[in-house]
């Protein structure tokens, strides 16, 4: 999470975009302040993971709620683990160290009754609801894939890191390629590029390391992309069915496609890999796409190309085929939601805060300084400051596309159940 240390989907640092057109809505801040007048003085709390979101925020556009609010926001960036480990002891504590958590998908079956559903304080509190922010503005596939758990939602999407496909277009072009239509291409592709490039380039890289989170995201995409499945209707382990070994069989042959040290690496190092020239391609989070195009941080700045994932071999399982509400899908998604702590002594402020921190017009400024992110609402897809940056360079949006597509036709998420977080962060990948 940010430089130095392996960051969940964003081990980039801040994109440096023009900033000329990218400040605050005078207008949304007119009503930060507004609304704001009887909190002045307030301290917020949130711990969070190194994402587009949280970097922008925090370094760029909280001093803009800040003057405008009164308030003071503390937030705190933290490697993934460790955000977990606040917000569980935070929530049996309940103490309301924070006001506000940062709740990845995987845990939100967990947190469901300790924080405040969204549409509760916009009914709760209509006073203090900000003109035009709907919960139904966000992609309802994100809604359900992220932030419902059963018939409460915990939070609002954040941010929404997924898999996407990403490819050195040069090295394809050499080796007379185009972007593969099925996972076998892609093996054969990452295989003969190795074959011919090996030791000094790779053709396919991953994020294995025994023991962390990262292995089980990468498990799932080849699981959900041969028909397989985590959990079966009944509620069993399903993942060493013939649909999960054959999907162990594949991984297995793309492993011997990849670098050597693959095995030791999260997030953090697979990007690396890609960042550094020792890679070739890979399935993994598009945050990662705009700091490729930084010509300052990056060997790749203008060779990487963004695609949907190849088709899953073998027909998906539906929902009802699966346990716990899990839908699988070839684009592995990994988002979060912002969430307003029950045990916060300050909720309506952090409430103010969480809609300013949603909003279309702190979105759009996330996107096109942030870089990476995909927005969780419709229209900033379309925003002309994002359309914009649809170019090479740092903080680049020339991915989104392929994101938007993504979400729309490709998402896997995890299944929902209270012991997801700790079978998928410490069970699974071991």
């Amino acid at each position: 999470m940010g430089m130095g240390m392996p960051s969940r989907r964003g081990f980039f640092p801040m994109a440096h975009a023009q900033s000329d057109d990218l400040r605050p809505s005078e207008e949304v801040l007119a009503w930060v302040k507004e609304v704001s007048a009887p909190f002045r003085g307030t301290t917020l709390k949130l711990a969070t993971e190194s994402t587009p979101p949280s970097n922008a925020i925090n370094s760029q556009l909280k001093q803009y709620f800040e003057e405008a609010s009164g308030m003071t926001v503390e937030i705190e960036v933290l490697p993934l683990e460790q955000v977990l480990q606040k917000l569980t002891l935070d929530i049996a504590s309940q103490l309301g160290t924070y006001d506000l958590y940062y709740i990845d998908q995987s845990w939100a079956a967990f947190t469901a009754r300790d924080v405040f559903d969204p549409r509760e304080q916009l009914a709760d509190k209509p006073d203090l609801a900000m003109p035009d922010w709907k919960v139904e503005d966000f992609l309802p596939a994100l809604v359900d894939g992220i932030a419902r758990y059963e018939d409460r939602l915990v939070g609002v999407p954040y941010d929404i890191p997924i898999f996407i496909m990403m490819y050195r277009k040069d090295i394809w072009e050499e080796m007379g390629f185009q972007a593969p239509t099925s996972l076998e291409e892609y093996y054969e592709q990452a295989k003969a590029i190795t074959d011919a490039k090996g030791p000094d380039l790779y053709g396919a890289t991953g994020q294995m390391k025994s023991g962390h989170y990262s292995l089980e995201c990468d498990w799932t995409a080849w699981l959900w992309g041969h028909g397989g499945s985590i959990f079966n209707a009944d509620g069993k382990f399903s993942g060493n069915d013939d649909r999960g070994l054959e999907a162990m069989e594949y991984w297995d042959r793309l492993f011997k496609t990849m670098p050597p040290g693959v095995t030791g690496w999260t997030w953090d190092g697979q990007g690396q890999s890609i960042a550094q020239g020792v890679a070739a391609s890979m399935m993994s989070w598009g945050e990662f796409f705009p700091y490729f195009d930084d010509p300052s941080a990056t060997k790749v700045s203008g060779l990487m190309e963004a695609v949907r994932c190849p088709p899953p071999k073998n027909p998906l399982r539906t929902v009802v085929e699966t346990g716990f509400g899990e839908i699988p899908g070839v684009g592995h998604q990994g988002g979060s939601s912002l969430a307003v702590s029950r045990n916060s002594k300050n909720p309506d402020a952090a409430w103010i805060f969480r809609q300013w921190a949603t909003s279309y017009d702190t979105q759009v400024l996330i996107t096109a300084l942030g870089g990476g992110t995909g927005p969780t609402r419709t229209a900033v897809y379309d925003d002309p400051r994002i359309v914009a940056r649809n170019r090479v360079g740092p903080g680049t949006t020339r991915h989104l596309n392929v994101v938007r597509e993504t979400i729309a036709n490709d998402m896997g998420s995890e299944p929902d159940l209270p012991e997801w977080a700790e079978l998928s962060n410490d069970t699974i990948p071991v």
